[in-house]
């Protein structure tokens, strides 16, 4: 009897919350647009848990100043996947997924990327919204690889999305049979793939498009090892791990681009950074740090040094920074390379513990022979004379060639083209 007795006299369950309510609640205006056709997503829920969860997603878009999304059954055709680098995936703060070393996942739906919340809206789970845009790419996917005169191949689709078909290995994993695959998606709307013979011909084929100024996606040249996709290790002595080092620092570069465009003033300036090579080829990042300000530095082989008024006062190896005790680092909190901020400048005394690339009297006469400072508009080449005797560093030339893109203030050392 006890039991029959607390079913019959059960207290009646309260009434779930409308969605007015809820918006109320949340501080969030009940006429947002695009609000009345997702209603009835909202109006499924039978249980507080669902409409509370809906109702914060619609306060997180808000919040945040995006759009609403159009319902489900409108976009479930017209929903794909991208591939970003993940820079770009913590800078925009968007929905993402790991996909490989340096690349992220999104969604998108036609111009506009997703939103975690929008999934939330859709009444979808995460891997039932990447799984259904993964399938709309697949089916758009028919189609063969085109072998270009230099013997590699270019996907066919050219729908802006060709990138993106490294989610899809049955598209381009039998190319070469019983051959090692080399890939590299250079912008989103390019697909190159070559056999490990043919490695220096995709590479060309990467610096040929970023000489054209196609938006960089990624210039280092990916690998396929048993069924793992990473960033090619090419190591030395291979005559292409010089190239694959400056795609990757060229990457680097992008990323430091698009922070110098996010960062406040106030914090000081950011450090130019260019490319040096040393005679034996090696391509090495500079970043130079010039005194009247507080300065950001990213990760860099070398700095060079410069007065306020822009006079040089020698090039040296990043890795000895740290013998300047006096000189504390502060971390800057963004996304993106890893960036420390200095508020003071070395004195004379201090940049003399530092190793020595090229004094100020060998970077003047760099720049005499054209070859300008790091940081610089648009030198012409030239070589830097030979370091110190002793100091153990090899001398520097001109930067390699930077795609047109990339071209600009602030990013140091390039050549005529």
């Amino acid at each position: 009897m006890g039991l029959l007795d607390r079913l019959l006299h059960r207290a009646p369950q309260a009434p779930l919350p409308s969605l007015a309510e809820l918006l109320e609640a949340r501080g969030v205006p009940a006429d947002l647009p695009g609000l009345d056709a997702l209603r009835p997503t909202f109006e499924a829920h039978r249980d507080l848990q669902g409409r509370e969860s809906w109702a914060e997603a619609l306060a997180e878009l808000h919040r945040c100043g995006l759009p609403l999304p159009a319902p489900w059954e409108e976009v479930q055709e017209r929903l794909l996947p991208e591939l970003v680098p993940v820079w770009r995936a913590d800078r925009d703060d968007l929905w993402q997924r790991p996909f490989i070393e340096g690349l992220c996942q999104r969604l998108r739906v036609g111009e506009d990327v997703v939103p975690a919340a929008w999934i939330r809206l859709w009444d979808q789970t995460e891997d039932e919204a990447l799984d259904l845009a993964v399938d709309n790419l697949r089916r758009r996917s028919e189609g063969a690889f085109e072998r270009l005169p230099s013997g590699i191949y270019r996907s066919p689709w050219r729908d802006g999305h060709d990138a993106a078909r490294l989610l899809l290995p049955a598209v381009w994993d039998g190319l070469f049979r019983d051959q090692h695959p080399f890939l590299a998606i250079p912008t989103p709307g390019v697909l190159l793939a070559a056999p490990q013979i043919l490695l220096p011909k995709l590479m060309d084929a990467v610096g040929q498009l970023l000489a054209e100024g196609a938006p960089l996606l990624q210039a280092a040249v990916l690998e396929r090892v048993d069924a793992t996709l990473l960033t090619a290790r090419i190591q030395e002595p291979h005559p292409m791990s010089g190239p694959q080092k400056e795609f990757k620092q060229l990457d680097f570069m992008d990323a430091l681009r698009a922070q110098e465009r996010a960062l406040d003033p106030a914090l000081g300036r950011l450090a130019p950074v260019g490319l040096l090579k040393t005679q034996q080829g090696k391509s090495l990042v500079v970043a130079t740090w010039r005194a009247g300000a507080p300065a950001l530095l990213p990760d860099s082989d070398l700095i060079g040094f410069e007065t306020a008024e822009g006079a040089p006062l020698g090039i040296y190896w990043r890795q000895s920074l740290p013998r300047i005790t006096e000189l504390r680092p502060e971390p800057v909190e963004l996304w993106g390379p890893r960036l420390v901020r200095f508020q003071g400048f070395p004195d004379p005394s201090q940049l003399a513990r530092l190793e020595c690339l090229a004094t100020a009297e060998q970077v003047r006469a760099m720049q005499s022979q054209g070859a300008g400072r790091p940081g610089s508009q648009r030198p012409a080449p030239g070589r830097a004379p030979q370091p110190q005797p002793g100091s153990g560093a090899a001398a520097a030339a001109a930067a390699a060639p930077l795609p047109r893109h990339l071209q600009g203030a602030g990013l140091g050392v390039q050549d005529q083209e």
